[in-house]
């Protein structure tokens, strides 16, 4: 799950054939009916992000609904104005108990089936039902529905650690901040950074610890950013 889940991405970004209609079609495939979720989700979410990476409103990605508090400048903003949503100095702490395990399960998965029918993805939500007919179908005759349900459920919660280490640490320790209506290089460079170069590297990431150039040529094939 966790590598069709950088192979979606690979599509999603238009990086596997020339055509982009065949990337697009794939991507549906891959990410609909191999991983159950949404390619109009996904594209509407990563989108943002390559445009505005790390930046306060408009990068969804380090939208934390007050539940964590980012970068130099925001901690500081939440002091002012005395917002405590949680204890937010013991957010290193708690952090390992809300972020990774509950990023997919439980967050992504309301976000997608609610995205799908509040804006009428039906296709999207065609190819999501074919992905859980083909499990159940599958599984239900080993362990039942509730053992296949608790079977999804885990392989779920260990892929969201396994995003969630790879998607924090080529981002988080960069700059978070409001706009500051810089160009697109400079706001790009700023938001992004590499991890050491490894065979388990590239395969554990999906060759994202190359996030500098996949932000900076977003439709590069992953296995040419060494280069």
């Amino acid at each position: 799950q966790a590598q069709a889940g950088w192979l979606q991405h690979d599509f999603g970004h238009l990086s596997v054939f020339k055509k982009s209609s065949w990337n697009h079609i794939v991507h549906k495939f891959v990410i609909g009916h191999l991983k159950g979720a949404s390619a109009n989700w996904w594209n509407h979410r990563h989108f943002q992000h390559h445009a505005k990476p790390n930046i306060f409103k408009k990068d969804p990605d380090v939208n934390m609904l007050h539940v964590f508090v980012l970068g130099d400048t925001q901690p500081v903003e939440y002091g002012k104005k005395k917002l405590k949503y949680l204890p937010y100095n013991h957010q290193h702490e708690y952090f390992f108990f809300i972020f990774p395990p509950l990023l997919i399960p439980v967050y992504f998965q309301i976000q997608i089936i609610s995205t799908m029918i509040r804006r009428r993805f039906w296709a999207d939500l065609a190819w999501a039902i074919s992905y859980y007919m083909r499990y159940f179908i599958t599984y239900i005759p080993f362990y039942g529905f509730l053992g296949s349900l608790f079977l999804l459920t885990f392989v779920r919660f260990l892929e969201s650690h396994w995003f969630v280490w790879v998607t924090q640490m080529n981002h988080i320790p960069m700059e978070i901040d409001s706009e500051k209506h810089r160009d697109w290089l400079s706001s790009q460079v700023a938001a992004t950074c590499n991890i050491e170069q490894s065979f388990f590297n590239d395969w554990f990431t999906g060759h994202l610890n190359f996030q500098i150039e996949h932000h900076l040529f977003p439709t590069m094939p992953r296995h040419n950013f060494w280069k």
